[in-house]
């Protein structure tokens, strides 16, 4: 049995060549911070939720939103012609709130006091 799927295999390679687009051929100020952390893709390749994040507030998730749906023509028809695919799959972008939640749960463990033994050798034995 192979160990990875079609599927994990093309997600990977949309997730790598999205990455590569966004930095080097979208010039749209919405979508300069974006990151994209995943993709995740139907076994049928017709629809592909691609996962990403950005740095700021509430208003730059929304923007980037804006930004992908403006962007998401060109991004389609190149990811087509690099990944050579009889149909492209549909894209859909997805804000990964995962980010967001791993920063809640280290602000509220930095906030717990909680003495830290010391490893420096202050110990005498």
């Amino acid at each position: 049995m192979k160990p990875y799927t079609r599927a994990d295999r093309i997600s990977v390679k949309i997730q790598s060549t999205l990455s590569e687009l966004l930095r080097k051929k979208v010039n749209d100020p919405r979508l300069e911070m974006v990151t994209i952390t995943g993709v995740d893709i139907t076994d049928d390749l017709r629809h592909a939720q691609v996962f990403f994040c950005v740095t700021g507030e509430k208003k730059a998730r929304y923007e980037a939103k804006s930004g992908f749906r403006s962007a998401s023509g060109f991004l389609r028809k190149t990811l087509a012609g690099k990944l050579g695919l009889k149909f492209m799959p549909n894209l859909t972008f997805v804000y990964d709130e995962s980010f967001d939640y791993g920063s809640r749960i280290d602000s509220v463990l930095k906030s717990l006091d909680i003495p830290h033994d010391s490893e420096d050798g202050d110990d005498e034995a």
